[in-house]
């Protein structure tokens, strides 16, 4: 019964319309009501939640990422990208899948990525004779970069599992299931481009190359400041993410100079109004873990799990279903902030490590992302293309065929998230 009122009145909060952050407070509260808990634990367990230094690191990335959608960095990491590939056959996609890669190095989101660049690609694409619904298809589907660092995803696995799992080791982890992600989707864009006929670009001149590469040189030098301080020991992921927020400011307000002074308090409020949201969902989900570890979900999971698993495959093989379903009704760091502490003393019993468990857990949500009922990523670009959810839906399905081979691979192939950390974390 204790588990009934806790996750029965989370799920028809939810089925109501609540915001999962409320739902997730409000079924702690009334678990707390029916186990005698004082409220008042409760409410500790909310704002100690909040109050972590880690979790510094999601605002100061938040903001960085927000300043450099507005500063124009989008924009010049696209044409950045033309230089390299825009003269192949659809070669506007592989612009496209390659400037949300650059992009999601920075920005660490997935639902900003798709704003940033999908708002010069998708007209530009389809300017170029491209199929508006291929244009959103490409634009969801490469932003799905959000296993680059900075993720701010990672930040919230690493304190959902208690601190027990280094941000830098899954900042790490997450670059090579990344790049075979990106590979894969340029490998089914060139297909399609050949199938189609998709048009060509034109190869950029030397001098234009160069002037392009310059220009785009002070963003990338964001992801030398964020991975290059974290390898080197200089800063932490909180400090690094601190310090790319005031070089993003500098370049966007005094370098590029894109972003009016006028328009920064609206800025600094969008971005407030997010983190708010983060932080109370993260401080409503530490309570409603807390109600769960009383009630010994997480033990009664593991022993269901070992009683239906005969060994670590099949249970990942569960999970990837279960986090693929779950990922299409509920966002990624909710999900993430629930069933991170049930699933994490099973894949102990089991023997998976905890960075690649968290890369796999990422990536399956992510996909979620993308899925509709509910799919962000997916709204933001049917916006922004002015296509329904339903035409995509359905012409976005082949997009799923890399996604789907590349989770399988990071699933059962461990090394090609544990690699990278073992080699430069030690």
């Amino acid at each position: 019964m204790d588990v009934l009122i806790l996750i029965g009145s989370f799920t028809v909060a939810c089925l109501a319309g609540m915001p999962v952050a409320y739902a997730l407070g409000l079924a702690a509260i009334l678990a707390a009501l029916w186990t005698g808990i004082p409220l008042e634990a409760v409410m500790l367990k909310v704002s100690g939640g909040m109050s972590g230094f880690s979790l510094l690191a999601i605002p100061f990335f938040i903001l960085a990422g927000a300043i450099m959608a507005v500063g124009g960095m989008a924009e010049r990491l696209v044409n950045l990208a033309k230089v390299f590939v825009g003269f192949i056959r659809g070669g506007m996609a592989l612009v496209n899948i390659i400037a949300s890669t650059l992009f999601g190095c920075i920005s660490g989101s997935s639902v900003a990525d798709t704003a940033a660049v999908g708002s010069v690609m998708i007209p530009q694409m389809i300017k170029h004779g491209y199929p508006r619904l291929f244009a959103v298809n490409v634009t969801i589907s490469g932003s799905l970069q959000l296993l680059l660092p900075p993720s701010h995803n990672m930040i919230i696995y690493s304190l959902a599992a208690g601190g027990t799992v280094s941000v830098a080791q899954l900042f790490m982890g997450g670059i090579i299931p990344a790049l075979l992600l990106g590979l894969s989707l340029i490998v089914l864009v060139l297909v399609i481009a050949h199938r189609q006929n998709f048009p060509k670009g034109e190869i950029v001149p030397l001098r234009q190359a160069l002037k392009i590469a310059v220009d785009a040189i002070w963003g990338l030098i964001t992801i030398v400041i964020i991975l290059g301080g974290i390898l080197s020991g200089i800063f932490t992921p909180t400090e690094s993410a601190a310090v790319a927020c005031v070089y993003a400011f500098f370049v966007t307000m005094f370098v590029y100079r894109d972003c009016k002074w006028s328009e920064l308090p609206k800025l600094i409020a969008r971005v407030v109004r997010t983190v708010g949201m983060v932080m109370i969902m993260i401080g409503f989900s530490i309570a409603f873990g807390y109600m769960m570890a009383l009630m010994q979900i997480p033990a009664k999971a593991t022993e269901f799990f070992v009683a239906v698993s005969s060994d670590k495959y099949t249970f990942l093989l569960y999970v990837n279903i279960l986090l693929l379903l779950l990922g299409t009704f509920m966002d990624l760091a909710p999900m993430l902030l629930i069933c991170t502490p049930i699933f994490l003393p099973v894949i102990k019993t089991f023997g998976i490590d905890p960075v690649h468990f968290g890369i796999v857990m990422i990536l399956n949500l992510g996909i979620g992302l993308l899925t509709p009922p509910v799919g962000p990523t997916m709204v933001v670009g049917c916006a922004i293309g002015r296509v329904s959810m339903e035409a995509v839906s359905r012409s976005i399905l082949v997009f799923y065929i890399p996604m789907l081979v590349v989770l399988v691979l990071v699933t059962y192939v461990p090394e090609l998230s544990l690699w990278l950390p073992r080699l430069l974390l030690r």
